[in-house]
């Protein structure tokens, strides 16, 4: 799978570069390819910025123009927040993803084109565009920072590359408690709450159900068991010894 090249157009700060390829590393993104930087290239503040994402940086690539930015790919997107009166196709980042996966099994190259921070791309550059990414959001806030950018189209594609697969499952490491446990844990709470007379004698029957059904719904495992029990027999015993 050819992953798609991030594209920065005329980028102003180094800090933001560095967050961005940041982001880039974040989803497994690496080619970076910078157009005219306002204060040069490289810049003091990137590294820093880019929190280990060094091998982005190292591995950008310098342009004059959009032009030769994007001689050698097959298509490429332009991300935008506002309608530019050119007909072309606009995706949000999920769709675009998909189809960038879809030229990339191809074996086609895909860029993505970001444009300044405070005015975004130029109509001409939008123009050498296929097509458009824009992003759904507040309509009185459309401004993304442009890092911010970066990270939605990636973590888009890395969604689709992945199968969406999350790094750990949360599963649990103990496994349920079978019934004679769980009755046995009753048992031992509701004795030791009949002995400091927690229930109202014509409530006990209700107020144990009740209660039942509120470790039932918890779905205890071995150790959620264990542990409660613990604590409950922790608090009978401070109190047996602040009696004696």
């Amino acid at each position: 799978m050819i992953r798609p090249i991030i594209v920065l157009v005329e980028p102003q700060l180094a800090e933001n570069i560095g967050m961005v390829a940041r982001a880039m590393a974040n989803f497994s993104l690496s080619e970076l390819r910078i157009v005219a930087p306002r204060d040069g290239w490289p810049r003091k503040g990137a590294h820093s910025a880019a929190s280990g994402a060094v091998h982005v940086l190292e591995g950008a690539k310098l342009y004059d123009t959009v032009r030769e930015a994007i001689a050698d790919l097959n298509f490429v997107f332009a991300t935008t927040a506002r309608e530019r009166g050119q007909m072309k196709r606009v995706f949000g980042p999920d769709e675009a993803m998909v189809e960038t996966h879809r030229r990339g099994a191809e074996g086609q190259h895909i860029g993505i084109m970001f444009g300044r921070e405070r005015t975004g791309l130029e109509n001409d550059e939008v123009s050498l565009a296929d097509a458009i990414i824009t992003f759904p959001v507040d309509p009185q806030f459309s401004s993304l920072n442009l890092a911010q950018a970066v990270l939605l189209v990636s973590y888009e594609w890395y969604k689709l590359a992945t199968g969406g697969a999350l790094p750990f499952s949360g599963e649990r490491l103990s496994p349920p408690a079978p019934r004679e446990m769980v009755t046995s844990f009753f048992d031992y709470l509701e004795a030791e709450l009949d002995a400091v007379n927690f229930y109202p004698e014509d409530k006990k029957p209700t107020m144990t159900r009740n209660m039942r059904d509120i470790f039932h719904r918890l779905e205890m495992t071995e150790q959620d068991v264990r542990t409660l029990r613990g604590a409950i027999r922790a608090l009978a015993e401070g109190r047996r010894l602040r009696k004696s």
